[in-house]
């Protein structure tokens, strides 16, 4: 936290240096801190073995907030798993708003998962998974969310899924639609960690509401053989669709780099295609047995990478 401590101390102190140059103009630290390259988020998925009582201190889902604000971050992305009788409680989610207002802290979205499969070759099954996504729409809107999370998970051939998944997809985005809300696809296992595929996905449904959100390290495509996707390829295949971001990391050198991924290369490929807004903190590893840690270190590899990039 010091390092985080520091870093504002020091964005204050050239501020107020810069301050006495010519009239009007501002120093790169005053650039920086006005519009950031991207501004940095958490997904509930870091602390996970704490919400499950996996982990000490345990946590309540009540408590991510708080939590969130105390590792030094103000926008959240929250897990349905961790309150899934909750959707539609409208005393819970008002207590949830109440929580993020207190510390000033941003609702960003819902990641939805176990609802059914939007891909399913069963027309029945398929329309069900749709439906069941409606009640985290509703309280996607009552938090202030901008989108909900899905999954594309289907069966069948390549080309078959892509159709499938593209048809229960359409169906959700439509549905989000009256709520103002998006639908992102993240890639997350199966055909949908190949980009390729997923950026197919994304092209036959062709609706303004549906877009994805690029995870970093979701590219295992089958766990039994070990296939994989380049991750690189895959998040620049994706970016053009993505309406969020998903800066998922395991483990960390002794230079504070994350092991799997090379972050300035792909903070690069995500600047690229014009993204600018929230990068989700999204901590997998049992590193350091303490997920604050974890978490910590990607919040500070993201901030020194945004550093890098800026000039």
């Amino acid at each position: 936290m010091s390092g985080s401590i520091d870093r504002r101390g020091f964005i204050q102190t050239a501020a107020a240096v810069g301050s006495l140059g010519p009239a009007g103009a501002l120093s790169a630290a005053e650039k920086s801190a006005a519009q950031p390259l991207y501004k940095i988020s958490l997904a509930q998925w870091s602390l996970h073995r704490r919400l499950f009582g996996r982990q000490e201190p345990k946590l309540d889902n009540l408590e991510f907030p708080a939590t969130a604000r105390k590792l030094g971050i103000d926008a959240v992305e929250w897990v349905n798993q961790f309150f899934m009788d909750k959707a539609t409680d409208t005393k819970y989610l008002n207590e949830m708003v109440r929580r993020t207002d207190g510390e000033g802290v941003k609702n960003l979205l819902i990641m939805c998962d176990r609802e059914g499969r939007l891909g399913d070759p069963n027309k029945k099954k398929r329309l069900q998974a749709v439906e069941n996504h409606k009640k985290w729409l509703e309280a996607a809107r009552h938090l202030g969310c901008h989108s909900i999370r899905v999954n594309a998970a289907s069966a069948g051939g390549y080309k078959e899924q892509q159709k499938l998944a593209a048809d229960g997809l359409y169906r959700l985005a439509h549905m989000a639609a009256p709520y103002k809300l998006n639908v992102l696809v993240e890639n997350h296992g199966g055909l949908s960690s190949n980009g390729e595929w997923l950026a197919g996905v994304m092209k036959r449904v062709n609706h303004p509401r549906c877009g994805t959100l690029p995870d970093f390290g979701n590219f295992v495509i089958n766990r039994e053989t070990g296939e994989s996707y380049d991750r690189y390829k895959g998040v620049r295949e994706l970016m053009p669709f993505a309406k969020a971001v998903s800066a998922k990391s395991h483990a960390f050198d002794d230079e504070g780099n994350d092991t799997a991924t090379d972050f300035h290369k792909m903070m690069k490929i995500v600047l690229d295609h014009g993204y600018h807004g929230y990068v989700g903190i999204e901590w997998e590893g049992g590193q350091y047995g303490d997920e604050a840690k974890g978490i910590v270190m990607t919040r500070t590899l993201l901030e020194r990478v945004r550093a890098d990039l800026a000039g």
